[in-house]
């Protein structure tokens, strides 16, 4: 059965921009020898595929210690000399892990290497790897916050030490700034919100939002609703001297014109709806403890929409949150190859986009 997604509680306002197509990708490989490198390769082939179909974006999840990209960076740069077109972009980056300063210089030399092409997401992130990667002063998200103010300062091109001591090999007074520097790629700045509080703080940061397949301090609210309404509050609490800026939306859209497809992506829904976060992997990646009986209180995963393409179509127009969104990114299976990746952002492309009001490239 397609996912079917109850009457809405309020009217999202109707799209006033044409609407983007994107894809989410976690750059998947299989453990062996060989298999890390053919995963990279296939991504990059992904990005080239989806530019053809007209795809505007391509997302790439960061993940550490696991069968997935964990830096998105260098394949950008790679990825960049293989397409023209089609944005780069990271989600998400969990900020408490990242050195802010080393992080705005390799973004910004991606994104002038990719001709302005790269668009970063971040979070606070989640403290499971502190062990790790240490020097974390605080809690998740104030240790998160700290870092993400002091990137945006380095990327923004501000001043952030002033030489003192001749001794370092600079005149004193020297002015020290990241470089390269990109001067457009504060603009292209994301938050990835899966609350209302972290969307409502993205807006009054002047950072982009991107919503996706995990929600937390849901109450009484289906999916949907709740991310609807995190959406409309993002966009109230925008401060900007323009309109708040286009909203990115991820999610499981799975259309299947043939009984084989349909069936697969039957199971994949299913796989998702009882293990939630770790449904479908690539062979070799760690085993989790996910189920979605076991998921945090307030926590909720986002539903599958799956099922002919006619009734995938009717019921992405029906998703209140979705229909808020001016770009909708597909979320790929993780366990998915090249071929059934590419199968399926083809037959979105030519069953389903257009009836969403889509036109490609762009």
């Amino acid at each position: 059965m397609t996912q079917l997604i109850p009457a809405p509680t309020t009217e999202p306002p109707a799209r006033t921009r044409p609407l983007r197509l994107g894809f989410n990708t976690r750059v998947s490989f299989s453990s062996g020898p060989g298999g890390a490198a053919r995963g990279l390769r296939e991504g990059i082939e992904l990005f080239r595929v989806a530019e053809r179909l007209g795809y505007q974006s391509g997302w790439c999840y960061q993940r550490h210690f696991d069968n997935y990209l964990s830096a998105p960076f260098p394949f950008f740069a790679a990825v960049a000399q293989h397409t023209e077109r089609i944005t780069l972009g990271s989600a998400v980056i969990a900020m408490r892990y990242q050195d802010p300063i080393l992080l705005a210089e390799n973004a910004a030399t991606a994104d002038l290497l990719a001709d302005g092409r790269v668009q970063i997401a971040m979070s606070h992130g989640r403290g499971q790897f502190d062990g790790v990667f240490g020097g974390v002063l605080g809690d998740d998200r104030s240790e998160g916050r700290r870092r993400l103010t002091r990137f945006l300062d380095a990327v923004e091109g501000r001043t952030l030490d002033t030489v003192t001591d001749p001794a370092d090999g600079f005149v004193p007074g020297t002015e020290l700034r990241v470089t390269p520097h990109s001067e457009t790629l504060r603009s292209r700045l994301w938050y990835g919100a899966g609350h209302i509080a972290s969307a409502v703080e993205a807006a009054q940061q002047g950072l982009r939002l991107i919503t996706g397949t995990i929600l937390h301090d849901v109450t009484d609210e289906t999916f949907s609703d709740y991310q609807a309404r995190l959406i409309a509050e993002y966009r109230g609490a925008w401060t900007g001297p323009t309109a708040a800026p286009p909203v990115a939306v991820a999610a499981s859209v799975l259309p299947g014109p043939t009984p084989e497809l349909r069936e697969l992506y039957r199971a994949y829904d299913l796989e998702r709806r009882t293990k939630g976060p770790a449904a479908s992997k690539p062979r070799g990646a760690l085993e989790q403890t996910f189920t979605t009986d076991r998921l945090p209180p307030g926590l909720l995963v986002s539903p599958v929409f799956q099922g002919d393409p006619d009734q995938v179509a009717a019921s992405v127009l029906a998703d209140p949150g979705l229909r808020a969104a001016d770009e909708l990114v597909l979320f790929l299976p993780p366990g998915f190859g090249l071929a059934q990746n590419i199968r399926l952002l083809t037959d979105m492309a030519r069953h389903v986009a257009p009836a969403l009001g889509w036109t490609p490239g762009g």
